[in-house]
């Protein structure tokens, strides 16, 4: 008999799903979808095991990474699954989750799901998580209902006077009951929706530098001056000086505007205004570099705004995600405005997705994308909780649609939106004459936030900062108890916002 433990693929889907018929034959609905399976397997493939015997699945565990304080004790197992899209999934949390565990009955005297569990600790103390949490169903217990409370089925399992399937095998694998879940799994009758949260903890786990150590995050927002710079040297040293500042104050995040580097483009004035673009892109890998060591020496996470980016003979607008610990993300302004189809011939980009974070998932609209509520809907939909919009606006009326627009999404959204631009004026460049900007922090609107949903803004036309601390824990409290309940209240029999990519998976 030839057993082996491995990641699961996509590939090994028809064999999942026969396995797991047999191992839940009296539960409708018992298989995981195929897009269930390619969505984990894309984005925690570690996290997914099978065993085979002889070449045959007949087990499997699925697992998840959540920053756990987001959800506490209480939640539900949609809720931690985010309704099963896995969206609360973060490389950057710090327990490992188990959504799934199953041996094939044929099998269940080979000891293979403590193989599993094995596995699983060891990848607990591979990627250094704090624990392992599951909720583990009792599906016994409603052989007992009648005369038992959960808690006194639960004390008789321990004592081993009632044997369960599933409690027994978490208990003798060293995973302590913290407790009791009532309507846990929908549907599940045998347990009569009730869980046991049960913990291993990580003897080996060290905390991680800048890890999330409570839900209040810290913005720092930059209102950019635009003037004149003799050469890159000194644009370096402006934004130097705003990173330092912010650092200072000790935030978690550095929000630059849209084009905030354009001043540079004063040494192609003589040139078309594609070509001075074309120009400037040059540069962009040197900035991007330059203020990639700004972030992990002044350990803040930083928006690098937006600059210029030929790619293919393409130019496209582009925002970087600078991490504090050195990782990097981009994303590519999917709107472009007619101005800068007119001037510069750019191309949108296309792709949408949240990035993550050491203080969670954010998400990343430049300017005129704000003015879109699809690609926010869809964000919130993959567990963003907090939007970053640079801008650049040359108007009172062009700013109004920005900052109106991102108030907006904030409130329908359930989550915190964070705008800045440049101010002041560049009468020595072409299409970057004259700028208008207030950087503003926008929260939902219930009783946990300020009345008017305005958590913070700067004085309109002024170079300056603006530190912001927001409460990720008031949009966990607004999601299940607020006034409304925008998220949890929409018409999803009616509609709902998709992209056309994933649709093509499904």
């Amino acid at each position: 008999m030839q057993v082996d433990i491995r990641k699961l693929s996509l590939d090994d889907y028809d064999e999942l799903v026969e396995s797991m018929q047999e191992a839940y034959p009296d539960i409708e609905d018992n298989t995981w979808s195929k897009r269930n399976i390619q969505k984990l397997t894309s984005i925690f493939p570690e996290g997914q095991l099978c065993i085979t015997v002889d070449g045959k699945l007949v087990a499997a565990a699925l697992s998840i990474i959540v920053q756990y304080e987001l959800f506490g004790d209480d939640h539900t197992y949609d809720e931690i699954t985010g309704h099963e899209t896995f969206n609360t999934h973060t490389n950057s949390g710090d327990v490992l989750y188990g959504i799934e565990v199953f041996v094939h009955p044929e099998y269940r005297s080979l000891r293979l799901g403590r193989r599993l569990y094995d596995a699983r600790k060891e990848l607990c103390e591979i990627k250094n998580l704090k624990s392992i949490i599951i909720g583990g169903r009792i599906p016994n217990y409603h052989l007992y209902s009648d005369e038992l409370s959960p808690r006194e089925y639960i004390r008789k399992v321990r004592l081993k006077e009632i044997y369960d399937p599933v409690l027994t095998f978490q208990l003798s694998n060293s995973f302590s009951p913290i407790k009791v879940l009532k309507g846990y799994l929908k549907g599940d009758t045998e347990s009569k929706e009730y869980a046991v949260l049960l913990q291993w903890n990580n003897i080996y786990y060290t905390r991680k530098r800048n890890t999330m150590q409570d839900s209040v995050i810290r913005l720092g927002l930059v209102q950019w001056q635009m003037r004149p710079f003799k050469d890159i040297s000194v644009f370096y040293e402006q934004v130097e000086f705003f990173v330092d500042a912010i650092s200072g104050y000790e935030a978690d995040f550095c929000l630059f505007p849209e084009f905030f580097n354009t001043p540079l483009l004063s040494a192609y004035n003589d040139l078309h205004e594609r070509e001075a673009m074309e120009k400037l892109a040059g540069k962009t890998e040197e900035i991007v570099n330059k203020i990639a060591e700004y972030a992990v020496s002044y350990n803040v996470n930083i928006v690098a705004g937006s600059m210029p980016v030929m790619e293919n003979g393409n130019l496209y607008n582009v925002s970087y995600l600078l991490h504090r610990d050195g990782k990097r993300d981009e994303y590519r302004k999917i709107h472009i405005t007619p101005n800068e189809r007119k001037h510069y011939g750019m191309l949108g980009g296309n792709e949408v997705k949240v990035f993550d974070t050491d203080c969670g998932k954010v998400g990343i609209l430049v300017c005129y994308d704000a003015e879109f509520p699809e690609l926010t809907r869809i964000l919130a939909d993959q567990g963003m909780k907090i939007l970053l919009v640079p801008y650049l606006t040359d108007t009172q009326n062009a700013y109004t649609r920005v900052r109106t627009c991102a108030a907006a999404r904030a409130i329908e959204n359930e989550c915190y939106v964070a705008i800045a631009g440049c101010v002041g004026n560049l009468p020595g460049v072409s299409n970057m004459d004259i700028q208008f900007g207030q950087a503003a922090v926008f929260t939902p609107s219930d009783f946990a936030f300020p009345s008017n949903a305005v958590k913070g803004e700067a004085t309109p036309n002024t170079e300056m900062t603006l530190i912001v601390d927001v409460d990720l824990n008031l949009l966990k409290e607004l999601h299940y108890n607020g006034s409304v309940q925008i998220m949890r209240d929409r018409r999803t029999d009616l509609y709902e916002t998709v992209l056309k990519a994933d649709q093509e998976k499904e």
